[in-house]
């Protein structure tokens, strides 16, 4: 199975060059860009899931921290990222670090799970409180790339 490409993504990011932060073959939007996740391991439980959708797994250009990107600053037009973002545990950070890298007048292009959809739905919303709160006290250490570390 594979979903269909982003025809939103598509109409603000044609012809530009971007990241994918933690792109996956099964949900590949079809744009120019480089894939960025934390592993180059194949082998991991989100690369066999993808195989597994669709045959194949997408390949990884750039083996870095979402949150902590070996590239210049101003250096993409966009970065995209799908389903993604609640796995960091400091969000702010990777927000910030997106940023950083976008040029200006950039995009920054994310699919964030509904809540009501997820297995997350039975569990509290993460406060802003919260959100803060990890980022002021540079939690970002925590590594679990299996989890929702936010809903």
């Amino acid at each position: 199975m594979r979903y269909k490409e982003s025809k939103l993504a598509h109409k603000y990011l044609d012809g530009l060059h971007g990241l994918e932060i933690g792109g996956a073959a099964h949900n590949s939007f079809g744009l120019n860009t480089k894939n960025v996740d934390y592993t180059k391991n194949m082998n991991t439980a989100h690369k066999k899931e993808e195989e597994k959708m669709c045959g194949k797994k997408m390949s990884v250009d750039i083996e870095a921290p979402g949150d902590c990107l070996p590239l210049k600053s101003k250096s993409v037009d966009f970065v995209i990222s799908s389903h993604v973002l609640e796995h960091f545990s400091d969000p702010i950070k990777a927000l910030k670090e997106w940023y950083r890298v976008v040029r200006y007048g950039g995009y920054i292009f994310m699919i964030i799970p509904h809540k009501k959809r997820t297995f997350d739905k039975d569990q509290e919303r993460t406060t802003l409180g919260e959100l803060i709160s990890r980022y002021e006290n540079a939690s970002s250490d925590l590594v679990d790339n299996n989890r929702h570390f936010s809903v």
